[in-house]
């Protein structure tokens, strides 16, 4: 890539000495939102044609509002503020109006637009607070740098590169996902030897941890243990964010007068996204539980921790859960109802070898230090590290 580099930092001190032009979106591009069509989702006709929204492709349809090959910025509704949504859309496809429909005219590759657009910081041009919005009228005055052609084709050629390869992992790593499930649900299914028990029956406790209400507040000075919610717990792990909640001491205290939580528990979400799982690996000195993540403790002489948290995540149970959810807007699982979740109880040995090769697909699939996730987050670094080195240039003084 250093060569691919210098290459280019060749071509830009022979070509354009001094910097090179900057002019604003609207004189280098064709803008095409008045061909833009809004479809309610129970109203497209299911086609082959992609029907674009801000952050992706919403469904596929029949018929198209545009052909050829388009950047799409959003309009309003990026996933991401700092990420800008940007697509890059090509053939026939139908844009609805949460996107603007642009592409660069003569002297402006559509591909070096699409990558600049993704290196650059939108937030000086968006209005609206919670609902930032990108109008037209701000859209038009972005300026994009314009290079000589050569030296657009050949950031491009570099760009897309990564680009492409971080497509084949996500493609790859999908692959691995579906694998995982097949395995986890097909190793969870039983010929009639193996006895199936109700969970409350192979468990020590069903317990939960504590909302604030009278008994603490939350974030006071003196606050330095986690809070954990829904949003920390997913899969295996308890992740903790910057905006990750604290309690202090005392109220650590009382939450766990009511949690027990320990090593090997299990937790789950009860309430709200329902179904969330995580394990109790360290003892959990620094943080705690609110009310409605459950504390699932399991006797260990009759059944693994791990078993029993990926049987939790499998189609298997996920249907006997669904079926067992109450409560309109708020949903839940009541305590009562989850331990009548029908567990299968093989030996313990035999628990043990499936946990063995879950395991591993769960590292392939999910582990950021490792495997594909690992190699995927890599190539985006590469990706956005070269983007920034490619796409930063001087303005030529006129």
């Amino acid at each position: 890539m250093t060569n691919n580099q210098s290459k280019i930092e060749k071509l830009i001190s022979e070509l354009c000495p001094n910097g090179v032009e900057f002019k604003k979106l609207g004189e280098v591009c064709e803008i095409a939102d008045n061909k833009r069509k809004p479809v309610a989702s129970s109203l497209r006709i299911t086609g082959k044609i992609p029907y674009y929204g801000a952050n992706n492709i919403q469904s596929y349809v029949e018929g198209f509002t545009h052909e050829g090959d388009f950047v799409l910025i959003a309009e309003d509704g990026s996933a991401s503020l700092e990420n800008y949504s940007i697509q890059f859309a090509s053939g026939k496809f139908w844009a609805n109006n949460h996107v603007h429909v642009v592409r660069g005219r003569d002297g402006l590759n559509n591909w070096f637009l699409f990558h600049y657009l993704r290196s650059m910081n939108f937030t000086p041009f968006l209005s609206g607070g919670t609902r930032a919005k990108l109008t037209k009228s701000k859209m038009v005055e972005i300026k994009i740098p314009l290079p000589p052609l050569a030296i657009q084709e050949e950031i491009v050629k570099i760009l897309n590169s990564f680009a492409e390869l971080e497509a084949e992992l996500e493609a790859e790593l999908e692959a691995r996902k579906k694998q995982y499930e097949h395995y986890r649900s097909g190793l969870f299914v039983f010929n009639s030897n193996v006895k199936h028990e109700a969970l409350g029956n192979i468990i020590l406790s069903l317990k939960t941890g504590l909302n604030p209400r009278k008994n603490f507040v939350l974030n006071i000075l003196d606050a330095k243990n986690f809070y954990v919610t829904v949003r920390e717990i997913n899969g295996l792990n308890v992740t903790f964010f910057e905006k990750t909640d604290r309690v202090n001491n005392e109220a650590l205290r009382l939450i766990n007068n009511r949690s027990n939580l320990e090593v090997g528990d299990v937790l789950f979400s009860g309430t709200g996204t329902i179904g969330r799982t995580a394990l109790v690996k360290e003892k959990p000195e620094n943080w705690n539980i609110k009310e409605g993540v459950y504390v699932i403790k399991p006797n260990q002489k009759v059944v693994n921790s791990k078993f029993l948290l990926f049987f939790l995540n499998s189609v298997i149970a996920k249907k006997q859960i669904e079926n067992k959810i109450v409560g309109s807007p708020v949903m839940s699982i009541p305590m009562a109802e989850l331990k009548k979740i029908k567990i299968p109880l093989p030996e313990i040995t035999e628990q043990e070898r499936i946990v063995s090769i879950l395991d591993k697909f769960d590292a392939l699939v999910n582990d950021i230090s490792i495997g594909l996730p690992a190699e995927l987050k890599a190539r985006r670094q590469q990706y956005e590290y070269y983007r920034g080195k490619l796409l930063t240039f001087s303005e030529y003084a006129k």
